[in-house]
């Protein structure tokens, strides 16, 4: 082993949210009543999980803690935009994902979380009506509002690290324009002459968090940081970026199944999904430009973990062409339940000699319980990646995503498989910490 080379997580870590709504506020509450000692972090590997170093006899079993220096809990500070002007209390109590016992002891720090106007655009989540918005004209100003704001909440809170993280709702799709997303100096340009086609709003914050040095990360299926131009601008600015779309229930489960009907050498005709919500996330995603960007994240788990072209006879049944099995996802708003989101999972498999069998799942969850943990693991962990001199696409981070990034200009394929990004994720703590990276990824 060779001594760890990440500097320490010394000073006060400033997470800033972007979005105020469930997640945000679940994550927010859940951090403080910890930090008192009344409410545990179950779901977070950065609080829990332990990974094996070394080999035979020197032989551990050791939390992330004691491998690399990760922020303290007591060292968070929160901040956030919003385009509702509530504070982080009110949002906690109106999502009614946590019960009031379990905010009330934390409400006078709650309340002091105060969102800054936020960057939109209501043509981005045309279901969203607030009106604590900034007055900025173009895409640019609301770069350099951001940048002034992130400065701001630096200074105020005697942050020594900023983190920024999306948990806000889904954009409508931005499919990737090579003229405006493949170089920085075009995103830039296309920010300047204000083109709200080809700029989302999510960008322009991404943009000023890499600026301010501070690294980004995308929890909704936004085209946000996954164009060259922002992977340019992590470059230059030496800051990790991860996205994207946070991995909580039904992808969760598909990139944990999925393995076992591969491993098992089971066929796969058609594998159905669909979902029923009710918080503002799925009021956003019932509208179809925003559902769409949705599809694409949660459509892309299968296709990498059971490929029709490397088991034709397993994998290339199902659909009109006869080419691969057929893939449906769906998400329906229902108000009723709110933040307990359902996902049914209809899978029809075949077996010896084409014999069909079928398997169901039902997944009754919480949107935000599941979330909250990777809201916490992914900002500790890109705050460790910034320290360890690691920028760009943190692809070690895919875990917790549902459709991971990474250079499709290049034609690589993103890593869906659970167990793989395990992997990934344990090898790159090893090598942090000054270990060796010992397990294979096949």
């Amino acid at each position: 082993m060779t001594k760890s080379s990440v500097k320490p997580a010394e000073g006060k870590l400033g997470i800033l949210v972007v979005g105020n709504g469930a997640v945000a506020t679940t994550f927010m509450t859940g951090v403080l009543m910890t930090r008192k000692g009344l409410a545990k972090p179950i779901g977070s590997m950065t609080q829990y999980d332990k990974i094996r170093v070394g080999k035979g006899a020197d032989k551990k079993y050791l939390k992330y803690n004691e491998i690399v220096p990760i922020a303290k809990l007591d060292d968070i500070v929160f901040g956030c935009w919003d385009v509702y002007p509530a504070n982080a209390y009110q949002s906690a109590i109106y999502a009614e994902v946590l019960k009031e016992k379990d905010i009330e002891p934390v409400r006078e720090e709650l309340e002091a979380i105060k969102p800054m106007p936020a960057a939109f655009d209501k043509n981005y989540a045309k279901r969203l009506d607030g009106d604590n918005v900034k007055p900025c004209k173009t895409r640019w100003e609301m770069v350099e509002a951001l940048r002034e704001d992130i400065r701001r909440f630096k200074a105020e809170k005697g942050c020594s690290r900023i983190v920024v993280l999306w948990a806000a709702s889904t954009e409508i799709y931005v499919p990737v324009d090579e003229k405006v997303h493949y170089s920085l100096s075009a995103l830039e340009a296309a920010m300047k002459a204000d083109d709200r086609e080809h700029v989302a709003p999510s960008m322009c914050y991404a943009y000023a968090a890499l600026t301010e040095g501070a690294p980004f990360i995308m929890g909704a299926p936004n085209t946000t940081v996954d164009i060259p131009a922002m992977w340019e601008l992590a470059e230059k600015t030496q800051m990790p970026i991860a996205g994207k779309d946070f991995k909580t229930g039904q992808t969760l489960v598909k990139s944990g199944f999925s393995p076992m009907i591969g491993t098992r050498c089971l066929g796969l005709s058609g594998w159905f999904s669909t979902n029923i919500l009710g918080n503002r996330d799925g009021l956003v995603l019932d509208e179809p430009a925003n559902f769409r960007t949705k599809e694409v994240s949660k459509l892309s788990t299968l296709e990498t973990i059971l490929k029709p072209d490397v088991q034709p006879d397993l994998y290339g049944h199902g659909n009109d062409e006869d080419t691969q099995y057929y893939h449906k996802v769906r998400i329906n708003y229902y108000p009723p339940r709110n933040d307990n989101k359902e996902g049914w999972d209809n899978i029809d498999i075949f077996g010896w000699m084409g014999y069909p069998m079928q398997i169901k799942i039902n997944f009754l969850c919480r949107d935000s319980i599941l979330a909250a943990p990777l809201c916490l693991d992914l900002c500790l962990l890109s705050d460790l990646a910034a320290r360890a001199g690691r920028y760009g696409t943190q692809r070690f981070l895919s875990f917790f995503l549902k459709s991971p990034m990474h250079d499709y200009t290049q034609g690589e394929e993103a890593v869906n498989h659970l167990y793989q990004q395990y992997t990934m994720l344990k090898n790159a703590i090893r090598e942090m910490g000054g270990y060796e990276a010992d397990e294979e990824i096949d």
